[in-house]
């Protein structure tokens, strides 16, 4: 009788139990202990600069999915499920707002008679279990009906007024403009790419009509980005930050440097149950011009970067600026990469201690931010101004920390005036996060093909951020909106399409239709 391999290693078989348990158990407090970094990791708002903290993120997802995934392939492969003793596997239910579908598996020898006697079958309960499915995108043709009747008695023709289309003439319907938008800016999909998976579930569309259908979607969403730029400029506080974006130079096949501004009002951490927004502004370069010109009409707090365009927008004092600790971190951060000393690491310890009170006191009232820090932040300030002083003292001018520290002492009163202002916050992360979605979709859609093409990618991008931030689905807001746009909504009531007051009722008479 031959013996296997693994009956001479461990001839003792509750050994064996054992140390699958034990490395099972290894493997499952791995995963935890990675899936609490990644929770704390995306909690943080401080301590790395934003590209390094998403590489993070990134790696740990992805390490993540790889150990997850092996144990779902060996959890599959064993013989006999194992319940941990005080840890049993969580059930989670599926939505209750999906659509089902039942199937009935019935004995292979029939409902009546038994299979070992003969006997007759009663009911006697049954198991059910339910798994999630998913079918490919349905495309459909909706053909609109309007009967026609004439009266009897004198001639007259009545019938249903038309519905409003989304492009004359066109067949594309209001849910087909705002599939096509959000693919494209939220998905990061391009045109050409949507143009091709279409074309695989065999419905053939040019990409140059699907640039149509984007297109007449941004138009009927300009009044809807107009509404979001005017509450935003009403704001007590605004964050702006800036990234590039490459635009194509008619007739010579190349690109130029072109810009998206964003302006984010979000408030929610200082306790406020305001309205959270955002809107973009696409131009042709990075002139100072243009976020004198946007924000010429506010007053209160800018939290922006050190660019000097937004000098100009301080000198009068009806703007007032508040720096960001995180750009000025980084630059510190940069130097204790290159060349770790004492000095970086002391300035980096006292600055993730002012970012800690900052999380003590998140989502409290402006006037107990403000007390908090007056108490706890202000003394730690007063001593890392300190310690950058002696510091500038001893280094060379010339060198890159003595560079670095003088961005900061330049900034000094920007830096610290959150100290006295509740609503203002130590960095300018939110606007930041609200860029993050455009640097990734221009590594998709390469460029934009004009300044036209440009604005219309700021306008859809002022919704759908807007829509997040306000946990509204893009898709089903564009949809929705467009379709009572287009249909002539009343002026008295585009409050109520605003995302922040909108509510999907019409979700069931689509799915109807």
């Amino acid at each position: 009788m031959a013996v296997s391999d693994t009956a001479h290693s461990y001839p003792d078989k509750d050994a064996r139990i054992a140390e699958l348990e034990a490395a099972l158990a290894a493997r499952d407090t791995l995963i935890e202990t990675l899936q609490l970094q990644l929770d704390k990791l995306r909690r943080m708002t401080f301590g790395q600069s934003s590209e390094k903290l998403v590489q993070q993120i990134e790696q740990l997802e992805l390490t993540l999915e790889e150990l997850e995934s092996e144990a779902a392939i060996s959890d599959a492969r064993a013989p006999e499920p194992i319940v941990k003793a005080g840890r049993p596997s969580p059930v989670r239910a599926l939505p209750d707002h999906l659509p089902r579908a039942e199937r009935r598996i019935e004995p292979e020898t029939g409902t009546c008679a038994c299979p070992d006697c003969g006997g007759t079958l009663r009911p006697l309960g049954q198991d059910s279990d339910e798994m999630l499915d998913v079918l490919p995108v349905q495309w459909r043709v909706i053909r609109t009906i309007r009967p026609k009747y004439s009266c009897r008695s004198c001639e007259k023709i009545v019938q249903a007024h038309a519905p409003a289309k989304a492009i004359a003439r066109g067949k594309a319907s209001f849910a087909t403009l705002a599939h096509v938008a959000v693919n494209k800016f939220d998905h990061h999909l391009p045109l050409y790419r949507q143009s091709e998976m279409m074309a695989a579930q065999g419905v053939d569309i040019d990409r140059s009509t699907l640039a149509g259908w984007a297109g007449q979607a941004a138009s009927l969403l300009d009044p809807i980005v107009s509404r979001i730029r005017e509450e935003g400029l009403k704001a007590a506080k605004i964050h702006t930050d800036d990234t590039p974006v490459p635009c194509l130079v008619p007739g010579k096949g190349k690109t130029a440097q072109a810009r998206l501004w964003t302006h984010v009002v979000d408030d929610r951490a200082s306790g406020s149950t305001g309205p959270a927004l955002a809107w973009y502004k696409f131009t042709l370069d990075r002139s100072g011009i243009h976020p004198q010109t946007e924000l010429k009409t506010f007053t209160g707090l800018l939290q922006a970067d050190g660019y000097a365009g937004y000098d100009k927008l301080y000198q009068d004092g009806r703007i007032r600026e508040v720096a960001c600790w995180a750009h000025f971190r980084r630059k510190i951060f940069e130097n204790h990469q290159a060349s770790p000393t004492p000095l970086t690491a002391n300035l980096l310890e006292r600055i993730a201690g002012l970012y800690q009170i900052e999380g003590d006191v998140r989502g409290q009232p402006p006037d107990v931010r403000r007390q908090n820090r007056q108490e706890h932040s202000k003394p730690q300030i007063e001593a890392l101004r300190s310690v950058i002083d002696d510091a500038l003292r001893r280094l060379s001018p010339k060198s890159s920390m003595a560079k670095a520290l003088t961005y900061g002492r330049k900034r000094w009163d920007a830096l610290t005036r959150y100290l006295g202002e509740g609503i203002a916050e130590m960095d300018n992360n939110i606007a930041e996060r609200s860029i993050r979605s455009i640097a990734i979709g221009r590594k998709n859609w390469l460029f934009t093909g004009s300044k036209a093409g440009g604005t219309r990618a700021a306008a859809i991008y002022s919704v759908i951020e807007t829509c997040k931030l306000n946990g509204v689905e893009p898709q089903a807001y564009i949809t929705d909106v467009i379709e009572k746009i287009a249909s002539d909504w009343p002026a008295s009531r585009w409050d109520e399409l605003m995302p922040w007051n909108w509510t999907d009722d019409n979700k069931w008479n689509r799915q109807a239709a």
